[in-house]
């Protein structure tokens, strides 16, 4: 019997794609090249055809397959990339007709994943989503793995290598699951810093190349790798930002999302999406350029949901430099932005950006005008390191004086920690914007003195009008030093 080994690979590709007009949603052959530039590949020809569903031994069709094998000898091509996702016994069957190694869409995202990763986590998510997907490839992906072991003392009954790379390959994933679940609890106990430290995080995500990189580095003022190409950036990214305006943040840096991003990806970076998950503000950096800009952003909508985000998102339509739009700021409602006009390439609309990442995280912005006590030198910093002082002087009286704006909540906030009372620093008009609305009878109780409401309800009691209202044994006397004089002589030892 003649057994297939499957063939080793290299860089020199061949391209598939078919029009599946039974799939709704096919996947598009400009990024599926663009996949295949960012795999390292080199492109030396494309198949493409249509059919109105799948062939199941083939997918393409034997006709097209003979095409296939014709150009690979033709071109001495390594690998056929498929721009779908193949089933095991189809992959086997190609494999096998045109002496070649071949590669689904899924298969592909894989190896880029893995050249990508850098980190201890990434390499331990990417493992883990590539045993996922060779544990369904195992069953006829390879026919000698049927074979049982033979040799001396090893004949009979017993497992086949088929069973033994089973075993092994779910003793690993295993071994992986819980060296990522203790990435998982780090990962908790950082977020729960920042929350006890009350910092609120902002995540970017967004489809791949569509700027997230770029503008991190915009932002935080670093360098970290950005280039135009699909998946650039795998492991997130955490930077502590003092950002104008808005405040102290953490920023995160997260992969980028595909069409069909395949399922065993998703929840192998289930570790790496939980930063998204637990951010109080989710940037959405979208590439306005893109012809399929709404297949994108939908794409990056399903991810969200598939792994059940609830946070606010406000989409960043990037690269407004291509398509001449201006930098400005859209509305839901008055006071919530849900979208910005950005360049982050070209430094465009990032004052735009900002105010719309202060409403969203602090509210709606409101002038104020403060005169600090000489012993405020807490307020004043917080406010310098907020970065919301517009103006300063001082007063006749040296005290001195600053203009912000700043969300009412926010500087009531930062009253609180610095123990002052808006009065001790407002003009009283705008005091009262940050004082809570009593009702009617709360201000009477508030206004009246504390020693009238005891008057006025101890007038109001229902005392007894008899003289033996005090037990006689019992003598109260209050003179100047306020004593209290009783007769204990008729407590008993019982009693007592």
């Amino acid at each position: 019997m003649e057994y297939f080994e499957r063939h080793s690979g290299g860089e020199r590709a061949i391209i598939v794609h078919l029009d599946i007009r039974q799939i709704q949603d096919p996947d598009d052959l400009g990024e599926f090249e663009l996949l295949a530039d960012s795999a390292g590949a080199d492109r030396l020809a494309l198949v493409t055809g249509s059919r109105a569903r799948p062939d199941a031994k083939y997918f393409v069709g034997s006709g097209k397959a003979e095409e296939i094998a014709e150009l690979v000898r033709e071109h001495d091509a390594d690998i056929v990339l498929f721009n779908h996702s193949l089933s095991p016994s189809q992959e086997r069957n190609i494999e096998s007709l045109i002496q070649c190694r071949v590669l689904d869409r899924t298969g592909l995202i894989l190896d880029i994943f893995a050249q990508r990763a850098r980190t201890y986590e990434g390499k331990l998510q990417v493992e883990l989503a590539q045993l996922n997907h060779l544990s369904t490839r195992l069953v006829r992906g390879w026919t000698h793995l049927e074979r049982q072991k033979g040799g001396i003392g090893l004949r009979g009954p017993g497992e086949t290598q088929l069973e033994t790379d089973r075993r092994l390959l779910q003793t690993r994933v295993n071994q992986l699951k819980n060296k990522l679940d203790k990435v998982r609890q780090t990962r908790a106990q950082g977020r729960a810093k920042r929350q006890k430290s009350d910092v609120p995080t902002i995540s970017l995500v967004g489809y791949t190349n569509a700027g997230k990189s770029t503008l991190f580095n915009r932002l935080v003022d670093e360098n970290i790798y950005a280039a135009d190409q699909l998946f650039a950036t795998l492991d997130p990214t955490l930077r502590r930002l003092d950002w104008q305006g808005v405040g102290r943040v953490v920023l995160v840096d997260t992969v980028g999302f595909v069409r069909h991003l395949p399922h065993e990806l998703v929840e192998s970076f289930h570790a790496t999406l939980e930063e998204t998950l637990e951010a109080d503000l989710l940037l959405h950096v979208i590439d306005s350029s893109s012809e399929d800009m709404h297949e994108q952003i939908q794409a990056v909508k399903d991810v969200l949901a598939e792994i059940g985000n609830d946070v606010p998102v406000l989409n960043i339509y990037n690269k407004i430099d291509l398509t001449g739009e201006p930098a400005r700021i859209g509305y839901a409602t008055e006071g919530k932005p849900n979208r910005v006009y950005v360049s982050s390439k070209d430094d465009l609309g990032m004052d735009a950006l900002t105010l719309a990442v202060q409403q969203l995280l602090t509210g709606t912005l409101t002038t104020f005008d403060l005169t600090l006590p000489y012993d405020a030198g807490q307020l004043k910093n917080a406010l310098y390191e907020l970065g919301v002082i517009q103006a300063e002087s001082y007063d006749e009286t040296g005290h001195e004086c600053l203009t912000i704006r700043l969300p009412s909540d926010r500087l009531k906030q930062l009253l609180g920690q610095a123990n002052l009372s808006p009065l001790d620093v407002l003009p009283l008009a705008q005091a009262t914007l940050l004082m809570p609305t009593l009702e009617p009878f709360e201000k009477a109780i508030k206004d009246e003195p504390a020693a009238d409401i005891v008057d006025d309800n101890f007038e109001n009691m229902d005392l007894p009008e008899s003289d033996d209202f005090f037990d006689a044994d019992e003598k109260f006397s209050i003179d100047g030093d306020t004593q209290l004089n009783t007769d204990y002589s008729q407590i008993t030892d019982s009693e007592s």
